[in-house]
């Protein structure tokens, strides 16, 4: 059976892995009674993950001819003589409008209808909800013949519920195991060699004599306290000895002040630090304070050099080399060129990293830890955006990925040491879900194959 990519705009992609039967269609009768049987169509379906009368019907409704898929036979006919190549452009049509994400165009998507009887496709992978145009005449057919449940779904859930059961027995056996080993340590405890029982309290003292060495160290501290009083304390009135101890007073008060000077600096730097989410935050007091050199920052700096190398015109292959001119520490660096090649978007972020992803991969070209680097300067570009650029982060994530920039081992990462640390409560996160969960069920997907 002859393959292809699912999807137009993936045909000559040879790593894609979401892939479809081609179309066979035979001509069938004669007159008026000529028929198109498309001969693959339920395996085509099943490819797309949708019902074979989805498609047949959506042939006949654009073609303006009666269609009819037989459940039993499998069998998809559409009236009339109809070549290959004109269904096949229609299949694709039909998968743009009810396969693919509108957000990611991955094919991986459900058909969910809701309450107000809209058709909406939710993607597995960046978890973006796309509203289908209720105008079309499929969707017509589709709420009046909606998609069946998924089992796998129910399978899932029986699953979870199993081993919570099992981690629930698992737990109280290791608690009534862990209390048998206390039982026979008190009992081995209690007897001697002889299994004669041996009392610890004559042995070692009452529980009184056990309490009475403190006491006796603060009676001891007593009698020093005692023996102090004996002694006669006088003071050097001489003049040698005053200036002594002013001299004293002021290397005391001068190493408070140089302490409170450190701290403030210290609060200051770490104040910086989280404004710009660099592990290694140079940036120095907000302006008013003094420590900054013309009003800017350490990181406005780098943020402006960067972007006079972006609007240099410097090709991808250029990048790098011309970034190693800008002073500042590589998540600092890294943080700003992502501001930078972004810069005045408002929407369509995955769209735009994808016309700059040969400079992103030129960024992390060579260094595997760059990734992370990259991660966390989309992390914090994104934490300084509106709520509504928050919810494109999977987008993002997923372009650069199929890009090639990213790969998956640093985006788990990333992502698991994002939900243990301090900010695991931003809308981040949870708009990472789905993609995360999606990448991590491929692998297993793609491990079992």
């Amino acid at each position: 059976m002859e393959l292809q990519n699912i999807g137009d705009t993936n045909r000559d992609d040879a790593f894609y892995r979401y892939k479809m039967p081609k179309m066979i269609t035979k001509i069938e009768g004669r007159g008026n009674g000529i028929k198109t049987n498309i001969v693959n169509m339920v395996d085509i379906a099943k490819a797309l993950a949708r019902p074979p009368s989805y498609t047949t019907k959506y042939f006949g409704t654009e073609l303006g001819a009666q269609s009819k898929f037989d459940e039993k036979t499998g069998t998809s006919l559409v009236n009339g003589s109809h070549d290959t190549a004109k269904l096949a452009a229609l299949l694709e049509v039909f998968i743009k409008k009810y396969v693919q994400c509108y957000g990611c165009r991955n094919p991986e998507t459900e058909i969910l209808i809701t309450k107000n009887q809209m058709i909406q496709l939710k993607c597995a992978a960046c978890g973006h909800v796309s509203d289908v145009d209720m105008k079309d005449k499929l969707t017509t057919f589709i709420l009046k013949n909606p998609p069946e449940a998924k089992k796998g779904s129910k399978d899932k859930k029986a699953m979870r519920r199993a081993e919570k059961e099992r981690m629930k027995e698992g737990e109280a056996a290791d608690e009534e195991q862990k209390k048998l080993k206390k039982d026979a340590k008190k009992k081995i405890s209690s007897k001697d060699g002889s299994g004669k029982t041996s009392s610890k309290k004559k042995a070692g003292g009452s529980d009184e004599d056990h309490g009475s060495p403190p006491r006796g160290r603060a009676a001891e501290k007593d009698d020093d306290d005692d023996d102090d009083d004996d002694v006669q304390w006088q003071t050097d009135t001489s003049l040698e000895a005053a200036k002594l101890r002013i001299q004293e007073q002021l290397n005391t008060v001068t190493a408070d002040m140089v302490m409170l000077t450190t701290d403030d600096e210290e609060r200051k730097s770490n104040a910086a630090h989280k404004a710009h989410g660099s592990p290694k935050a140079t940036s120095p007091p907000p302006e008013g304070n003094g420590a900054a050199e013309n009003g800017v920052n350490a990181y406005d700096k780098i943020l402006q050099d960067v972007k006079a190398v972006v609007k240099k015109g410097v090709t991808a292959n250029q990048l790098k080399s011309s970034l190693s001119s800008v002073s500042g520490s590589a998540q600092d660096v890294m943080t700003a060129l992502f501001e930078a090649l972004l810069e005045g978007v408002e929407k369509g972020f995955s769209k735009e990293v994808l016309k700059k992803k040969n400079f992103f991969a030129a960024a992390v070209a060579e260094d595997e830890n760059a990734q992370l680097l990259l991660l966390h300067a989309m992390e914090q570009f994104f934490m300084k955006s509106n709520s509504a650029a928050v919810k494109e982060v999977a987008l993002v994530l997923k372009a650069l990925y199929d890009a090639e920039v990213l790969e998956e081992e640093y985006i788990v990462k990333w992502y698991e040491e994002g939900l243990a640390g301090g900010n695991k409560e931003s809308a981040i996160w949870k708009n990472c879900k789905p993609f995360i969960e999606w990448l991590q069920n491929a692998e297993s997907e793609s491990e079992d194959e």
